[in-house]
């Protein structure tokens, strides 16, 4: 372990060591990365831990620096660890590369079938019995991290002291293409009322549509930017700044003609899928609840035929953005996914999948627990969410559209501050 000293806080690297499988506990072994935070003034202190679980799937835990977002109210109650979850950051992780070294398509297929929800929450039981022995611990769960919390409240709720999630409730028994349903609709919301703010786009997104589709463009790493690669930039669109951010990655896309250097390289922090391989290849399967998804997104899409760009560009019709979605040809066109396509295609075809979600359990739960359900998240459907707040026993839901889905971050802590207040029954 090492510590040091950020503005106001104490932050100590962690590492655990835990099974790939954890029904083979001496099996193949994992190194999990965590970090420790606490206030400054609480170095000594005995508070109780919270743990957080990021969004994702396959995204690391934030790097904040001191007090930032939402760590300014956290750590006035609580140390705050910041987990890696397995596949991310600084824990062992999941690439090409190391998926080379499983051997065939099948082998690596099963290794990641351990990278769900379900080996995430017993990682995390795991470290807390290392940390703090049998006392339970609270958990903050921010988008898919809360998807992840309600399997924590399925699997081991023993564990939990108190249950924070925002803008995380899943379905319970929703299945993807449900899911997906329920996304497009919004996701042309967003792109009407982006288009409203900024009219002018219409016009530059045809453009650069029209362009692509005339030409054999590539990203500065080599992927290709084909007219669907463009349309899934409307991930943006589900964020509080997003809509304002598109428009200004958009409005100087060219040099003359072509495509500038700069606009493709901006492009690329948007599209490629180095840093977060696992979003693509485990995206659809954190719905799962046994079936297989078959690339749910791709199927569901062609009932939106809204979201075509070639019909958009054969009529005025603005060309649409897409949303949250992964489809099969990311693993044609992006270079670090294109090694990992024949697993990634058994993964959308495995059956069946470990439940996630324990209705029965949920139903009876005893853990205080409160959730932020944001009217008009346009990633977890609020339909589903508030379904499932009914269905987890004392969870007491705050349906707002006063925050995006990014509302943990972006309002200094006073997200936090209300689901703390309402896990305790203070507001």
């Amino acid at each position: 372990m090492s510590s040091y000293r950020q503005p106001g806080t104490v932050v100590s690297d962690l590492t655990f060591q835990v099974p790939l499988d954890h029904c083979v506990p001496d099996g193949e072994q994992l190194e999990l990365f965590a970090r420790e935070i606490v206030a400054a003034e609480n170095a000594a202190a005995k508070l109780p831990w919270l743990l957080f679980l990021q969004g994702g799937p396959g995204m690391a835990g934030p790097r904040l620096i001191g007090r930032d977002s939402w760590l300014y109210r956290a750590l006035c109650d609580y140390r705050v660890l910041l987990l890696d979850q397995r596949g991310t950051g600084r824990s062992s992780p999941v690439s090409w590369r190391t998926l080379a070294s499983c051997g065939s398509a099948a082998a690596q297929a099963e290794y990641l079938a351990h990278f769900r929800a379900d080996s995430i929450v017993r990682d995390a039981e795991q470290i807390r019995h290392e940390l703090i022995g049998d006392r339970p611990w609270s958990v903050l769960g921010q988008s898919f991290g809360g998807f992840c919390t309600v399997s924590y409240l399925s699997l081991a709720p023993a564990g939990i002291r108190e249950a924070l999630i925002a803008g995380g409730l899943p379905g319970l028994a929703s299945t993807a293409e449900e899911v997906y349903r329920l996304t497009y609709p919004a996701v042309a919301a967003r792109n009407d009322a982006h288009y409203e703010r900024y009219p002018q786009d219409v016009a530059q997104v045809r453009r650069i549509a029209r362009h692509l589709a005339s030409a054999d463009i590539r990203l500065p790493a080599g992927a290709a930017l084909t007219v669907e690669a463009f349309q899934s930039l409307g991930v943006m669109l589900g964020s509080s700044t997003g809509s304002h951010e598109l428009h200004y990655l958009l409005e100087d896309p060219f040099t003359g003609r072509e495509l500038s250097d700069d606009f493709l390289q901006r492009l690329q922090a948007h599209l490629a899928f180095a840093s977060a391989p696992l979003y693509a290849i485990l995206h659809e399967a954190c719905y799962s609840q046994g079936e297989a998804t078959r690339w749910a997104a791709q199927r569901v899409r062609d009932e939106f035929g809204e979201f075509s760009a070639a019909a958009s560009l054969e009529t005025d019709s603005p060309v649409l953005f897409t949303g949250e979605m992964i489809y099969p040809w990311m693993f044609e066109t992006d270079p670090v996914l294109r090694p990992v396509a024949e697993a990634a295609e058994l993964i959308a075809h495995r059956e069946p999948w470990p439940q996630l979600y324990d209705a029965a359990v949920l139903g009876a739960n005893e853990v205080p627990a409160a959730a932020a359900i944001y009217f008009d998240d346009m990633y977890v459907p609020r339909e589903f969410s508030v379904q499932t707040a009914h269905a987890i026993r004392g969870l007491r839901p705050w349906v707002t559209n006063e925050y995006e889905h990014d509302g943990l971050r972006v309002s200094a802590g006073a997200v936090l501050d209300r689901l703390i207040g309402m896990a305790r029954g203070t507001a």
